[in-house]
């Protein structure tokens, strides 16, 4: 049995917070009297209750729920601790009282009308504060409920985005291998070389949601090796990432859908072919990475800022990161360039 202590010092400073609200009530309803008495009979009727119900239930079994005793344990418990306070707090209160002398002048009131009164409050006092505590261990459970659900509808979301993105790419590539293998079937058969790799690479990141950039930007490389066959000199490259930002976790395939958009709108169209430059950064606590491309930029990226990748990109990132990650794109004369901002762990 493991007790979080410092949960069960915020509990105690509750209870003191409330057995002095209690006292100042007493008071207020008998000015004429000391304050002192109230507040000792109070916070010791108050800690003494609170010691047995919160400190006792660690060794009961209790529902994971709520974190109290089950069934009929659980109302044995409060009201053992309410009899608890009221009996050993009232004397260990009216010891020090009668040893400091609090009471002043008129002495401890023993009168029945009293006595009934005091019962009164300590049970209804007992009654509501376990309650609250009841009802708070609930509500952080039912809260820790539904932060894992999240997690897992989250983590479901993604790896839907994921199936839904990868036959996106491999459509693609099965074309442009099928296009090559009747004009040149030797680098056809390179082509299919460095695809059975990345596929291989592919399938290893498959396995989780994220991974780390540098596998992310070797996966890049892979594939633009495989671009190159198909477009030859028309294509070149850069990949940049500073050593620091290797271990870095970023979702898998996330810079896949760029580089296809800068290739089949940018470059493709372009007689000359062109340039793709990848490049990662740290920005303050977030870490910036952009695709940028030299290809016909607008007139062949028209409306390609809500194509298939760029829109997975987005909810991926939402569905990760929420409003602290974003995909921005933009188009030039010169080009495409697409700007993704990530949150660092902290």
């Amino acid at each position: 049995m493991t007790i979080d202590w410092v949960v069960k010092l915020r509990h105690l400073l509750q209870t003191l917070a409330f057995c002095l609200t209690v006292a100042t009530l007493q008071y207020a309803f008998a000015p004429d009297h000391p304050y002192a008495p109230p507040v000792v009979y109070s916070l010791l009727i108050g800690v003494i209750t609170w010691a047995v119900i919160d400190l006792g239930r660690e060794f009961m079994p209790s529902a994971r729920e709520t974190g109290w005793p089950l069934g009929w344990q659980g109302f044995a418990l409060v009201a053992c601790g309410i009899l608890a306070g009221w009996f050993v707090g009232t004397h260990t209160a009216d010891l020090i009282c009668r040893t400091f002398r609090l009471y002043g002048p008129w002495g401890r009131i023993h009168s029945a009308s009293d006595l009934r009164a005091d019962i009164l409050i300590t049970l209804i006092a007992g009654t509501i504060g376990s309650y609250w505590f009841y009802a708070r261990n609930k509500s952080a459970y039912l809260l820790r409920r539904m932060r894992e659900a999240e997690r897992h509808a989250n983590d479901a979301r993604l790896k839907l985005l994921e199936t839904q993105l990868e036959p996106h790419m491999m459509f693609n590539t099965l074309a442009n291998l099928r296009a090559l293998i009747g004009v040149d079937p030797v680098r056809a058969q390179q082509m299919l070389d460095h695809m059975i790799a990345y596929l291989r690479a592919t399938l290893d990141a498959s396995r989780a949601t994220t991974h780390s950039l540098r596998a992310e930007f070797d996966r890049l490389h892979d594939y633009l090796e495989l671009m190159a066959i198909r477009m030859g000199p028309r294509l070149s490259y850069v990949l940049e990432l500073p050593p620091e930002l290797a271990d870095v976790p970023v979702p898998a395939l996330l810079l896949q859908p760029l580089v296809e958009n800068s290739i089949k709108h940018g470059l493709e169209p372009k007689v000359e072919g062109g340039r793709i430059e990848v490049r990662a950064r740290r920005d303050g606590r977030h870490i910036v990475i952009e695709v940028c491309d030299s290809g016909v930029g607008a007139n062949g990226h028209k409306g390609s800022g809500k194509g298939f990748g760029l829109v997975q990109i987005r909810e991926r990132l939402a569905a990760l990161h929420g409003p602290q990650a974003s995909l921005d794109f933009a188009t030039d004369p010169g080009g495409a360039q697409a700007r993704i901002a990530l949150p660092l762990a902290a």
